[in-house]
């Protein structure tokens, strides 16, 4: 198969790329082609024109990389080739292999090994918390995260979502999320994850991930890999809605895309220890995500050295041996292609393939290995918790296989794990709130008005409950969380009305409240009474296999819902001192509020999870001042962004095609690419007081040369010897089945008969070079988890100084953007960011590190890193179009 591009069109590409060129000329950071439309520019990229086709073929990478302890992994190697030198076939295959939907007590869960005392292992959503469980907390979504820009704060809450799985008997949080990235504003999931700027995203899904692990608890990075929108992710989900499509749609991107933008979080991730990642329900370039074995086998387990195991998404199997030999090594929750059919992918499947020589006795090891590696890699054995609930129900004593209705038994312990994280929630709700606007110093409110009013269905609960609708999928009352399996139940839910009220009653004021945005004439009439108007209006995303007010998980619009659009030009026109508050999954359109001279103050406070109400009554009553800065632009009209959802099925055979022709030139890229004024950029926020910046330098610290990494690896280990023989691997005898559960033992010993396919192993066609365990050549990107440990080597380091020049302590975010100076790369990127807390009239000096990873480019045809020979610009400041110092990286 050929690759993104012809060898040709490869070659003059990267010629091209290492041409000497100097874009230093760019006023205001706009185009180096200002006559040159965004379409246009971008469509002249040899790479991008190239990768970016509709049904291109992912080229083809075989064998499935082994694992063998690299980097600081070593010592979780040794104890897993310990335990898994004990196992059988059968106890290898139940490692690998989901035991079925609500068969068992966790959303998934894998067969146990009862000869060795070793449970079942557990795997539960979600990225914020713990789904399907009670006494548990209600995080902040990963959006709010990436707005704290605080590396501190992403640990702090990973460590508390880690203690409270663990504390539930989980094994694997199913998350945190680094895709979606964020191509597109409206995508349902966003949320769920951080920031479509890929510094930003990698550095705090790090974090996340480091503390999530610190509790002994396995982290499962979610959804690897160009998974950027809900519409046709799934072919049942889609027919169920009405598109008739055959297959899941497929991502088409380049090789530079690729790496330059949706891998480099990944990157990150694995880098800093994760113990899993799941693949997606997508297709990349026509193969799905999980048996691509391009994505899978080469740029993940071979470029990017990780050595845990590959888990599917639920039901994001599609074939047994292909998708072994691809690089899958974990089946969830272990149904083939629908929930309960009987029927598993891995099992039995997999026993018999092992069998018949179609999966190599080298290849289930390895599987098993990385399942072990990663448990032992975060020191899970560790006063293991038992499972103590059930995700199906939160009675007492219920069936232990819920779906089948086996086993009565006592299954919710309700073990309350909540600790004290609700400070902490609540200290991450108001540092993850942005100020917007603020006109004469609006904000803070005093709590002292004569009379302070709240409007809003988005300031008040939820007639059904804050847990009333399944997994969030509704829009009813205040917003703090999407809807879909990135969610928890909450334990509480404080609202905004709750919490203010509770503010201005302290101080002896007066206060009213609507929450119906219809009533438009008695929402006039309160707010023209009112001293101070505090709106809240929402936008609402998440999962498809919901679908809220005909939104298919991914937003039709970047408006507010719940027609909050006429209740805030209500309030705006009768209170000429009118805040506006949103809480939203992203970027919504407030260009008309922005300009709007009686909405005075601005705040977007995203979805900040169980104390939503008591963080934003921090930040307007100024128990704490606003630091927090966009993830994400906001921009003035939708097509500024330069992308947008599929909607509709374009393709006739029926497998929608995403063509990702932006290449990597997405959010702030595009607006700087295109000459576009945002609303509000990327890395913008207000404070309560103000800063000055000055005194930038640059120190280059004579880094060594990069040096690719040459060198293969190991042979394939194996571990144990077994039986060949199909009557060495049948039921035990008196065995007592659970109906539907996947079981590893065969049923007959006529390997066909025992499959329940007449073609199972009938072919003898095997891609090439997918059965050979001799020792490989390792790429030269690769060589550590995360990849070539010389791609981080520091190179310069930049140092500014940031002065309080207000009257009250306040956190600044100072942020590095530079440029790599190529004709196809984007005008600025970030590449560093610190949180500062600084006090009135004192200073920080900050200092960032640019490692060669930063301002490297990708070359295709070497299939590695390289430094382009261009000037390279540098610039520290507020935000990514308020940079007012600058310098050169030489």
């Amino acid at each position: 198969m050929r690759s993104f591009a012809s060898a040709a069109l490869l070659a003059a590409t990267t010629a091209l790329a290492q041409d000497s060129q100097d874009f230093s000329n760019r006023g205001n950071f706009g185009s180096p082609f200002p006559n040159t439309t965004y379409n246009e520019y971008v469509n002249d990229n040899p790479v991008v024109a190239a990768g970016s086709n509709g049904h291109q073929m992912s080229p083809p990478k075989y064998p499935s990389p082994w694992t063998e302890g690299l980097g600081d992994w070593k010592e979780a190697y040794d104890q897993a080739r310990e335990f898994v030198g004990q196992l059988t076939l059968e106890e290898k295959v139940n490692l690998t292999t989901g035991t079925g939907w609500q068969v068992d007590r966790c959303v998934g869960q894998t067969g146990s090994i009862p000869r060795l005392g070793f449970r079942a292992m557990c795997l539960q959503d979600s990225p914020l918390g713990i789904r399907y469980a009670d006494l548990v907390s209600a995080f902040a979504s990963g959006v709010n995260l990436a707005a704290t820009w605080d590396r501190g704060l992403a640990f702090a809450q990973g460590a508390g979502m880690g203690s409270e799985h663990k504390g539930k008997g989980v094994d694997f949080q199913l998350g945190p999320v680094a895709g979606p990235l964020g191509r597109t504003p409206e995508g349902g999931r966003n949320w769920e994850g951080f920031s479509p700027d890929p510094v930003l995203t990698g550095q705090l899904f790090a974090q996340t991930i480091r503390g999530i692990q610190s509790q002994n608890v396995m982290t499962n990075l979610k959804h690897y890999i160009a998974y950027e929108q809900e519409h046709f992710r799934q072919v049942p989900e889609a027919n169920g809605f009405g598109y008739n499509i055959t297959e899941p749609s497929s991502s088409n991107l380049d090789d530079v895309t690729m790496h330059e933008l949706y891998l480099w979080p990944f990157a990150d991730g694995i880098r800093a220890g994760a113990a899993s990642v799941m693949c997606s329900y997508n297709q990349i370039n026509g193969s799905q995500a999980c048996q691509n074995s391009y994505t899978l086998n080469y740029l993940l387990k071979g470029e990017l050295g990780f050595q845990g195991p590959v888990i599917t998404d639920w039901l994001g199997g599609h074939s047994g041996v292909s998708s072994v030999h691809a690089g899958l090594d974990m089946l969830m929750p272990g149904d083939s292609d629908s929930y309960n059919n009987g029927y598993s992918y891995f099992g039995s499947n997999l026993t018999i393939a092992v069998l018949n020589g179609t999966v190599p006795a080298w290849r289930v090891d390895d599987m098993a290995m990385r399942i072990m590696a990663a448990y032992y890699k975060v020191d899970a054995d560790t006063n293991r918790t038992d499972i103590n609930f059930s995700s199906w129900t939160k009675d007492t004593y219920n069936y232990e296989h819920y779906y089948v209705g086996q086993g009565w038994t006592k299954v919710n312990d309700h073990v309350n794990v909540r600790a004290d994280h609700g400070a902490l929630i609540r200290h991450i709700g108001s540092a993850s709130t942005v100020l917007l606007k603020n006109v004469n110093n609006t904000l803070p409110l005093s709590g002292k008005e004569p009379l302070t009013t709240v409007f809003g269905e988005d300031a008040g609960p939820s007639p059904h409950g804050p847990n009333g609708c399944d997994d969030h999928g509704c829009d009813d009352g205040t917003l703090a969380m999407g809807w879909g399996s990135g969610t928890a139940d909450f334990p509480y839910l404080v609202t905004p009305d709750t919490a203010i009220q509770n503010t201005v009653l302290q101080n002896g004021g007066s206060y009213e409240s609507i929450f119906d945005n219809y009533d438009l004439d008695t929402i006039g009439a309160l707010a023209r009474r009112s001293n101070a108007s505090i709106v809240f209006a929402n936008s609402d995303a998440g999962e498809t296999f919901i679908q809220v007010d005909g939104n298919l998980g991914d937003r039709n619009n970047l408006t507010f819902w719940q027609g909050a659009d006429d209740m805030v030009a209500t309030v705006a026109g009768n209170c000429s001192n009118t805040i506006l508050v949103v809480h939203s999954v992203g970027p919504v359109l407030l260009e008309e509020y922005k300009n709007n001279p009686n909405i005075t103050a601005i705040l977007w406070a995203g979805l900040p999870g169980q104390e939503s109400g008591n963080s934003i009554a921090d930040i307007l009553y100024g128990r704490v001042n606003p630091g927090a800065k966009l993830p994400w632009t906001i921009g003035k009209k939708r097509e500024d962004w330069g992308t947008d959802i599929l909607y509709n099925d374009n393709d006739d055979a029926g497998v929608p095609q995403i063509n990702y022709k932006e290449g990597n030139i997405i959010d702030y890229r595009a607006f700087d690419l295109h000459n576009k004024t945002p609303t509000y950029e990327f890395g913008f926020g207000l404070s309560y007081t103000t800063f000055e910046y000055s005194d930038l330098k640059v120190e280059n610290l004579n880094a060594s040369a990069y040096v690719p990494f040459m060198g293969h690896t190991t042979a394939a280990p194996t571990f144990r010897n077994f039986s060949m023989d199909p009557a060495d691997h049948t039921f035990p005898a008196n065995f007592t089945r659970v109906n539907l559960y996947h079981y590893p033992w065969l049923n007959s010993t006529n390997l066909t008969e025992a499959s329940g396919d007449p073609n199972y192993g009938s072919s003898d066609f095997f891609p090439e070079g997918a059965l050979n365990g001799s020792a490989q050549p390792v790429p030269k990107a690769g060589g550590a988890p995360g990849g070539n440990p010389s791609i981080y080597d520091v190179l310069y380091r930049v140092h500014a100084t940031i002065q309080n020049t207000g009257s009250v302590v306040g956190d600044e975010v100072p942020q590095l953007y530079l440029s790599r100076g190529g004709p196809y790369d984007p005008v600025k990127e970030l590449r560093g960011f610190e949180r500062l807390s600084i006090a009135p009239n004192m200073t920080a000096r900050v200092s960032f590190d640019i490692t060669r990873r930063d301002i490297a480019s990708w070359s295709t045809v070497e299939q590695d890193w390289y430094v382009q020979n261009t000037t390279k610009h540098v610039w520290v400041g507020s935000s990514s179009r308020n940079l007012p110092l600058s310098g050169v990286l030489a």
